[in-house]
């Protein structure tokens, strides 16, 4: 078994050996950092692509289906109630808008949830709160009975 630089468990390690461990793994983390970054802003983005498609059908629905729907709808109604054309038409034009409204809702919900993700600012928390550990971090000085003592490896199981 052996450490990450390919030395035994164990054994002594220098100075350079630990720092250079040390700069490795704190590389590994910022790329690590930068990764989660990425994934939640792609996130973030599809939010907001999923609002502005929201929109846009909700657009392209009250434009496109106007004036179909309403002749449609409004000759339905006066068959079926007998009322003026005037009124079925105006019906016709109140469903279709009560339509584009249930889409610009369903737009503006994840518009919210797009504009709600703190993903980014995590991520940076999240790499401040790292740097100030490391910062802080200060080598525990040996005391001198364990310099003394030999450094028996461990065994461990790779499972």
């Amino acid at each position: 078994m052996s450490a990450p630089d390919g030395s035994p468990v164990g054994a002594e390690r220098s100075i350079g050996q630990l720092f250079a461990s040390a700069t490795t793994e704190l590389s590994a983390l910022v790329h690590d950092e930068i990764a989660l970054a990425k994934a939640q802003l792609k996130r973030d983005v599809k939010r907001g692509a999923m609002s502005g498609g929201a929109f846009s059908a909700a657009g392209a629905v009250l434009l496109f289906s106007l004036p179909m729907l309403n002749f449609a709808l409004a000759y339905g109604i006066r068959t079926w109630s007998g009322w003026n054309l005037a009124v079925c038409f105006l019906l016709s034009f109140a469903a279709n808008v009560v339509v584009a409204g249930l889409l610009g809702l369903i737009g503006l919900v994840f518009a919210k949830k797009a504009k709600k993700s703190k993903g980014p600012q995590k991520v940076a928390a999240s790499v401040k709160q790292t740097a100030g550990v490391l910062q802080n971090a200060k080598p525990h000085p040996r005391e001198p009975q364990q310099a003394d003592k030999a450094v028996e490896p461990v065994a461990r199981s790779s499972s």
